[in-house]
């Protein structure tokens, strides 16, 4: 009875008319940044985060979750059209899905890819439904010891899942955790690392960060490296799959669907590795594995299913443990914590609204989804004309009023111009900005849960190995770690990852 009543509040704040309309205001961008190469839903969310501060708490995180997951939506549009996938996620999706359009089975693709992600999305929210309470009932008998082992835990699989070598990512994750720790200490007051410029004195402004090492960056290396987008796409028409489709597309979406939702809550980048998972799991099983990469379907229902099942259950442990998953999820929990909310496991029982709506407004959006998806699709391509030389300034001008807009500082400026730098040259160096921004949101986090748990125990560090969930965590950190650093391992590691670049 508790989880109807919990599900009949979620719907009423999901299918309140100001919240359906922010929600479809966010799939439709989500779907539009996902078909844009370049544009993906970090930088995104991270440039609209001034603008949420004006919304209702609820409002402004159902939004924002409709354009993660309409991205992931909206990245195969491209990827099976112009073999040129809009979203990272969506890269396995172009290795069949540009073959069937090739073959003027483009629509029936399309099909596939939107039928699948909804089934995906639908599934994993009932997951999210499931399992997200119980995880945060679980955590309130969670002490800093052991939220200070999860969080350590975390940043651990965020370097074991990250793109490039272990070492930057592992260098990523010190420098985000080093600008987290700027401003006044927790409990002394005294400044670090401040300075003396004033506008120091509180904190790094999050906003700035995000914009800068993401938006800006971003932005910046697409302009260097601009996509030859001048592809004559044909009219889509058949998009209706066959029965034939039907049989050999069910199984890979269920168990995409399955994978996506187990690997989705994993830290760093859990939807793109369901994506590649799934699409090596459908060429092992299938009977026809010669046909994956000249135009299966199989190729197509997998890897879709997947990534939004992943996208989804992401949100498990951002809402129940305030543990962010990935970067999107990172910038989720700065917007809770811009509205004044404390992420954890105290968010069901002190928010019930938010909580529940948030989960609630998924099944709307990924209807939605579907219904922006295939009726548009003409729409979405010839929006891959507009030039980046256009497009990309003006979400800069966007990004720059934003960021004045919090607290109408100059200062603020600046420092989005020296975090968008920062970014850009990370990025020319091979280093990946995601681990930076999951360090600085884990990191006061982190010395606040150390510091506390060293208070309560007197100064004896032996506590976070006298208790055992504590202790089972760490374990599993070392685990991961040692894997992770094996020979084979590492060598297997790459070579995922080289194929998704």
């Amino acid at each position: 009875m508790d989880l109807l009543a919990n599900l009949s509040l979620g719907l009423s704040v999901a299918l309140q008319p100001h919240n359906l309309m922010f929600a479809f205001l966010g799939c439709l961008l989500g779907t539009l940044i996902g078909v844009l190469p370049g544009i993906g839903p970090t930088a995104t969310i991270a440039m609209l985060l001034p603008i949420t501060m004006g919304l209702d708490p609820a409002t402004s995180l159902i939004m924002l979750a409709g354009i993660y997951y309409g991205a992931q939506y909206g990245g195969s549009t491209t990827a099976i059209l112009i073999n040129l996938p809009g979203e990272s996620s969506s890269a396995v999706t172009a290795i069949d899905g540009y073959q069937m359009a090739r073959r003027g089975r483009a629509g029936v693709a399309l099909a596939t890819a939107a039928l699948g992600s909804f089934f995906a999305g639908t599934v994993a929210t009932f997951i999210l439904v499931l399992f997200a309470p119980p995880l945060a009932a679980a955590a309130l008998n969670f002490g800093s010891a052991e939220y200070f082992s999860l969080m350590v835990l975390g940043l651990v699989m965020a370097v074991a899942l990250a793109h490039g070598s272990i070492l930057k990512a592992t260098a990523m994750i010190v420098v985000g955790l080093l600008f987290g720790l700027v401003g006044a200490d927790l409990y002394s007051g005294a400044q670090r690392f401040s300075f003396g410029i004033p506008e120091l004195a509180d904190e790094v402004n999050f906003v700035a960060v995000a914009v800068g090492v993401f938006g800006i960056a971003e932005i910046l290396r697409n302009l260097e490296n601009e996509t030859n987008r001048d592809v004559m796409v044909k009219k889509v028409t058949s998009l209706w799959p066959t029965r034939d489709d039907f049989r050999r597309m069910s199984m890979p979406v269920v168990r995409g669907t399955a994978l996506g939702s187990i690997l989705g809550v994993l830290p760093g980048g859990g939807a793109i590795l369901a994506s590649f998972a799934s699409y090596s799991v459908e060429k092992r099983l299938s009977n026809r594995p010669e046909e994956f990469g000249k135009g299966a379907i199989e190729g197509v229902a997998g890897p879709e299913s997947a990534n939004n099942a992943g996208a989804q259950t992401s949100f498990i442990p951002m809402l129940t443990l305030g543990i962010p998953a990935n970067p999107v999820m990172a910038l989720m929990i700065g917007a809770m914590i811009i509205q004044g909310i404390v992420p954890g496991p105290n968010v069901v029982n002190q928010n019930p609204g938010l909580f529940w709506g948030l989960i609630a407004s998924m099944w709307a959006g990924n209807l939605m989804l579907v219904l922006l998806n295939l009726p548009l699709i003409g729409l979405w391509v010839r929006l891959l004309t507009i030039p980046y030389y256009l497009l990309f300034p003006a979400i800069m001008a966007f990004a720059a009023i934003g960021i004045y807009s919090i607290n109408s500082n100059t200062y603020d400026l600046y420092s989005l111009a020296l975090f968008g730098a920062l970014g850009y040259t990370l990025v020319r160096f091979g280093c990946e900005p995601a681990p930076l921004l999951l360090g600085f949101v884990l990191g006061p986090m982190l010395e606040e849960h150390l510091r506390r748990a060293m208070i309560i125990s007197r100064g004896d560090a032996t506590v976070f190995l006298t208790r055992p969930i504590s202790a089972t965590l760490l374990v599993l950190a070392v685990i991961v770690l040692v894997i992770v650093l094996l020979p084979s391992v590492k060598k297997k590691r790459e070579e995922v990852f080289v194929e998704e670049d």
